[in-house]
């Protein structure tokens, strides 16, 4: 019943987008819609704590930064697919997460376009009235379409723009006195990359670094209140890598990484009588505003000043250690401050590739009480062809 009602409560709170929540023992977790975009599909960079940016770039450069797959072979193709909280017993309950992705590169790998999807399947969720009476079961399902287009300036720097369609389908009905229905949205990426060899040497030491700001675009709308639209998990990532020893044999790249949600920070509500929002603000700004406003004061309109505006940045960094470009050994840790959203992990992966077609396996680890699920595998199958370093 617990693991029924913590699924059930997930959703709800993607479901009622918008509503006034009161702020329990310290937490001010950023709500956001299709929260899904931010899950990390790809097992080689889940295996370095999803710290992406700076490793060397493949099909699932998509995910992360568009602008990177000018700077990967001629083409490839990649699948993954992670089986979430597979550890209940209950098949019916299991989330499931797939992603397909490719790309192509043109004229002496100086433009590249690429296309992905990713699909989200939440198992079934039950949804029940305040006295704990079964409405519905529900199956709810979310998927992305991205196209990309990356351009080469210069030699060691490229841009590159992605367009994405977005569909959340989390429940239908009426529940609460407001009518659910699934929500649609249309957004864009934009990633400026840039990658370097010590003495322009491709056989040197190689650093990079990027920065991309993703899923900028309309609010999606789960109900028939307008006033209810949730923000899309708009993200600002800037991030790089730098490979060192680089023989014949060995190969160390180390990686980092710092996200910051785009999206208002929640206010500080007054509460009525029997501890509810009544929808005066205390403290804190009105996150009802426009997607642009809400990019440039998500900097500075968090109720705690400063101080909280810092701990709603995440940080990943890791390592991945590559014999013989066949065998990859990787490590990583993501961290997120307690108050907003607790995501903390340790991650360990491990791939190998055989005539450019790679398989990697990434092993994700909460520690203390992290909210993140408790057994987390992924897998990625890709094919490269092509001059790419990897």
């Amino acid at each position: 019943m617990r693991k029924n009602f913590t699924i059930w409560l997930c959703a709800a709170s993607l479901l009622a987008p918008g509503m006034l929540q009161a702020q329990v023992k310290g937490i001010k977790t950023i709500n956001t819609g299709a929260a899904f975009l931010l899950v990390n599909p790809d097992a080689r960079s889940s295996g370095t704590g999803d710290a992406m940016t700076g490793l060397e770039p493949d099909a699932n450069s998509l995910f992360g930064n568009a602008a990177k797959i000018v700077f990967a072979d001629d083409w490839g193709v990649s699948a993954s697919y992670a089986p979430w909280m597979w550890d209940l017993n209950n098949s019916d309950q299991r989330t499931n997460m797939g992603y397909i992705s490719a790309f192509k590169n043109f004229k002496d790998n100086s433009e590249g376009i690429g296309l992905s999807m990713r699909y989200f399947s939440n198992g079934t969720i039950i949804f029940r009235d305040n006295n704990g009476t079964e409405l519905q079961r529900y199956k709810p399902r979310e998927y992305a379409i991205d196209a990309s287009y990356a351009r080469k300036l210069g030699t060691r720097y490229s841009l590159a723009i992605t367009l994405r369609y977005i569909r959340s389908d989390l429940g239908q009905g009426s529940f609460n006195g407001l009518q659910q229905k699934p929500a649609s949205a249309v957004a864009g990426d934009i990633g400026f990359y840039s990658q370097n060899y010590g003495k322009s040497d491709p056989a040197g030491n190689r650093y990079s670094w990027g920065i991309a700001f993703t899923n900028i675009g309309s609010k999606l709308n789960y109900t028939d209140d307008n006033d209810r639209r949730a923000f899309l998990p708009a993200n600002l990532r800037i991030g790089g890598g730098y490979s060192f020893v680089n023989t014949v044999d060995h190969q160390f790249t180390i990686l980092a990484d710092v996200n910051k949600l785009l999206i208002p920070s929640p206010p500080v509500y007054e509460l009525d009588a029997d501890g509810q929002p009544t929808g005066q603000i205390l403290d804190g700004k009105d996150p009802n505003r426009s997607m642009p406003e809400a990019i440039f004061t998500s900097f500075w309109d968090a109720p705690g000043g400063f101080q909280e505006e810092i701990r709603e940045f995440t940080v990943a960094g890791g390592l991945e250690y590559t014999y013989q470009h066949q065998l990859f050994i990787r490590t990583g840790y993501f961290y997120e401050h307690p108050q907003k959203g607790y995501r903390q992990h340790f991650a360990a992966g491990i791939g190998t590739r055989i005539k450019g077609v790679s398989l990697d396996m990434a092993y994700i680890m909460p520690t203390a009480n992290s909210l993140y699920q408790r057994k987390t595998l992924k897998f990625t199958l890709a094919y490269h062809v092509g001059g790419g370093a990897r």
